[in-house]
Parts: C-alpha cells; structure tokens; sequence
C-alpha cells in the first residue's frame, strides 16, 4: 500500500506538468497561424516564381529543347559545347570580365568621390544627392540606352565635344574598340545607388577620429587611407558584392547600343546576350539554360571567394568587443 501510496503522487505530478507545456504549445501555434497567413502570398510566390522555374530550367539544361519540340535528354553536352566547340561563348566571357573589372571600380570610385564631397557640403546637400542619385532611378531601361547610343553614334554629342578639342573618335558605337566603353560609361554614370549608401556611412564615421588624426599632424590623404577607408570597409564590400553581381548579368545596354547582335565584331558580346541570342534567337533553350546555370555558379564562387578574403580588409567597429 505504501508503494502504491507513493507512486500516484508522483505520476500525478507527471501528468499535471506535461499540461501547462502542450497548453503553451496550443498557444503558440494559435498566435503563429497569422503570421504563416500573411507570409503565404510571398511563400506562393517563391515556389511558384522562383523555385519552380529553377529547377525546370535546371532540367533543361540537360536537354536539347528548342521551345517547339518535346526535351530530349542530352546530360552534359549542352556544357561541353559551351565550353569546347562555341568559340562566340569565349568572347562574351571575355567581354562581360572587361566590363566587370573597369565598370566597377570606376562606379565605385566616383560613387565614393562624390559621397565625401556631399558629406562635408553645407548647403544644398539635398539638392545636388537627389541630383545624383536621379540617374540610378532610370535604371536600365531601353530607353535609356537608345539615347546612349544616340549620344555615341557618328554624330552625337559625344564625338561632337570630343571633336572641339582635337580628340576624333567618331562613332563609338560602330568602333569595335570603344563600342564595350560606351556600355562602360552608361554603367558609371548611374553611380547613384552606392553614392548614397557610400554617403549613409560617411555620416557614422565618429568625427573625433579625425580631429585627433588631424592633431597628430595627419594630412586629407593619411585621414582618408587610416580613418576613412578601414571604417567604410564594411560599405566598400556591400557595395562591391551588389555592384559585380549585377555587372555580371548587363543586358539593357548591350542589347540597345549593339542593335541587338553583339556588334560591332562581337566587341559588345555580354553573356546576357549570347544566352539571350542562343535561347530566343537560335530556339537552343537547354543550351541557354546551361548558360545560365554556368553563371548562376560563377557568381556565387566570385561571391563566395569575397567573402571568405573579406575577413582581411573588412573592419568592424565590434570587432574587440566580440
């Protein structure tokens, strides 16, 4: 009796805690459904928009589909194709690399220059980074790059102030040297987007920093290399992150200042426009789809390798206190 006695206190005291927790549960799943009900849009949205097409196209990549015919599953040759027997594929690499490693730092530069500029500007701040960031809004709109290509075609404006001072150049747009610099030059004038993130970290840069480097008799340059660039380290690596991955996938302005072909000799080939060329010219979907796949891993390598040498010139100001 006593065994018993003692034992059904003790069960008792087992069912009695299991039910405030499955109470708390039943809570808490009543005060989540709400949040899942408003998150279902964007959830539907991602799966249909985005998952669901990936993983087609990622089939299609090892396919041979022409939009018109059923897939005809082909594995890897779509791939090496690209990579041995499609000699324009090649070029646009090329080209899309030069574009990358001139139009970023120069955006990046100016966007810079022109952020510390406005930082230490008293009046009419506002003004002139509205002024500036305007561009940024425009985007790349056809639009836009049919006037660019107006402006660097023979008889443009461009050619035209060059001409005034003994620089003939004539149509940059027909030059297969120059063509891939008026894309260049479209990219950078539309600095506006990092030139206000670029500004938002000037303003948290403590000012002391400076007025005690300036004490120990520290110049504008040392202030700038010591101060002002470990500082703004973590915005360079944003900006730059966002800056070559969208360089990576140009096609607006390739598309309109070379009339579509890549021309003049294949000297404005991006890779955005050989997919597009091989996938909706040429009906060579699945070849198309492993373009982009390829692209899709080259971005996140080039990501990736960022981000792991970050850790040797990115300066967080927590850093001593992690």
């Amino acid at each position: 009796m006593s065994a018993v006695s003692t034992r059904a206190p003790a069960r008792a005291d087992r069912t009695t805690d299991r039910r405030p927790a499955a109470e708390r549960g039943r809570r808490v799943r009543e005060r989540q459904w709400p949040a899942y009900v408003f998150l279902s849009p964007w959830m539907i949205g991602a799966v249909v928009l985005t998952l669901v097409p990936m993983a087609v196209s990622l089939y299609l990549s090892f396919t041979d589909y022409n939009m018109f015919d059923p897939p005809r599953w082909v594995g890897l040759r779509n791939y090496g194709d690209m990579l041995t027997q499609d000699p324009r594929y090649w070029r646009s690499v090329g080209t899309t690399l030069l574009y990358v490693v001139v139009a970023v730092p120069l955006k990046l530069a100016l966007a810079l220059g022109v952020a510390m500029l406005l930082k230490n500007l008293a009046r009419g701040r506002a003004f002139y980074r509205s002024a500036f960031y305007a561009p940024s809004l425009l985007g790349a709109s056809m639009s836009i790059a049919l006037v660019w290509r107006a402006l660097f075609n023979d008889g443009g404006s461009v050619s035209g102030v060059l001409d005034t001072f003994g620089i003939h150049t004539g149509s940059w747009v027909g030059n297969p040297h120059l063509a891939v610099y008026a894309v260049v030059l479209l990219s950078v004038w539309q600095f506006g987007a990092p030139m206000v993130i670029f500004l938002a970290g000037l303003q948290q840069v403590p000012p002391d920093l400076y007025e005690a480097a300036a004490l120990d008799g520290a110049g504008r340059w040392r202030q700038f290399v010591s101060i002002t660039v470990p500082m703004l380290s973590p915005v360079v690596f944003f900006n730059l992150v966002l800056e070559i991955i969208n360089s990576f996938q140009v096609f607006t302005p390739a598309f309109a200042i070379s009339g579509g072909d890549g021309g003049p000799a294949d000297s404005t080939l991006f890779y955005t426009l050989h997919l597009y060329e091989r996938g909706f010219t040429a009906s060579h979907m699945g070849y198309a789809a492993a373009m982009a796949w390829l692209l899709l891993i080259v971005i996140g390598v080039i990501t990736l390798i960022l981000f792991r040498t970050s850790r040797s010139w990115v300066f967080y100001a927590d850093e001593e206190t992690r």
